[in-house]
C-alpha cells in the first residue's frame, strides 16, 4: 500500500512539472506567440521608389501574409518619397539610392540605427530592340540627332546619377541637346524605350528582368570607371507610430529571407 501511495505521489508530481514548464514557455516564449497576432490589424506606411515595384509587391504580399499586417505602399521618385517622408506620412522609407536616406539622416527624419543596406542598384544603357539609334557607348549620347529620355535629376535617383556619368564622361552639354524628355520616374523611361520614341536611356540593370521590357530593348554595360552604382537602403521614421512594426518591417526587407526575391529580380547583394 505504501509502495502505491509513493508511486501515485511520484507521478502527480512530475505531471505538474510537466505542465507547469509548457505553461512558461507558452507564456514567455515569444517565438510561441504567431506574428499574426502581434500585428493584426495593424498599418504601415511604406515609401518605396518606383523602380523597385517588382521585388516590393511579392516582399510586401509575402510580409502581409506571415504577420496580419497591412501594408500600404506608396511608389514614386525618391525625391517625391522624400517629401512624403519629410510631411511624416511615412513610416519605413526606401528611396532607390543611399543619397536621400543620408539627408533624411541629416534632417532627423530617420531612426539612424535602423538604417540597413538591402542591395545594389546598378545603371545600364537600354536601347530599342534593335537599336535604331546606333549607340554602343555613352559617348554616342553626344552623337547630334540622338534622342535621349533621361529622369529628372531633381526626381528620381536614376536621373541624379545619369548627370553624374554624363559629367564623369565628359559628355554632360551634349546630351542636354539631345534630351527630348526628363521623367518623374525611372518606369516612365522604360516607356520611352519600349514604345521607341527614344534612342537611349540610363535606368537599372534590373529592369531588364520586367515583363515590359521582354524582348523589346537591348542593354549596353557601362563600364566601371564610368559608372555610379548606388546602394538601396532601407530605414524607419523617426515619426512611425508603430515602432514594432516598422522595425519588423525593416529588418525582412534586408533579411535572407528577403535576398531570393531581390535576386529573382535581377538586384545584386551589396557585397557583390
Amino acid at each position: 500500500m505504501k509502495k502505491l501511495y509513493a508511486f501515485t505521489l511520484i507521478f502527480l508530481l512530475l505531471l505538474t512539472a510537466a505542465s507547469s514548464g509548457c505553461a512558461d514557455k507558452t507564456a514567455s516564449d515569444p517565438v510561441s506567440e504567431s506574428p499574426a497576432q502581434a500585428f493584426e490589424g495593424k498599418t504601415l506606411s511604406v515609401c518605396s521608389g518606383a523602380g523597385l515595384i517588382k521585388p516590393m509587391n511579392e516582399l510586401v504580399s509575402e510580409f502581409e501574409n506571415e504577420t496580419g499586417a497591412e501594408i500600404q505602399l506608396h511608389y514614386g521618385g525618391s525625391a517625391e518619397i522624400f517629401g512624403i517622408l519629410a510631411a511624416q506620412e511615412c513610416d519605413v522609407f526606401i528611396p532607390g539610392a543611399y543619397y536621400y536616406t543620408e539627408a533624411a539622416m541629416g534632417k532627423h527624419y530617420l531612426l539612424n540605427e535602423s538604417v540597413k543596406n538591402v542591395t545594389l542598384h546598378v545603371p545600364i544603357i537600354a536601347v530599342p530592340k534593335g537599336n535604331p539609334g546606333n549607340i554602343k557607348e555613352l559617348k554616342d549620347f553626344a552623337t547630334p540627332g540622338v534622342k535621349l529620355a533621361l529622369g529628372d535629376p531633381k526626381g528620381p535617383a536614376i536621373g541624379k546619377v545619369a548627370k553624374k556619368i554624363c559629367e564623369t564622361c565628359g559628355i554632360l552639354p551634349e546630351v542636354e541637346q539631345n534630351t527630348i524628355v526628363r521623367t518623374t520616374t525611372v518606369n516612365q523611361l522604360l516607356i520611352y524605350i519600349v514604345s521607341e520614341q527614344a534612342d537611349a536611356t540610363i535606368i537599372w540593370e534590373d529592369m531588364v528582368n520586367w515583363g515590359e521590357a521582354n524582348g523589346k530593348l537591348e542593354t549596353i554595360p557601362i563600364p566601371a570607371e564610368q559608372n555610379t552604382i548606388k546602394t538601396i537602403p532601407t530605414a524607419v521614421s523617426e515619426y512611425t507610430k508603430e515602432p514594432e512594426l516598422a522595425e519588423a518591417f525593416n529588418n525582412y526587407i534586408a533579411s535572407e529571407e528577403a535576398a531570393a526575391t531581390w535576386e529573382k529580380w535581377g538586384f545584386k547583394p551589396c557585397g557583390a
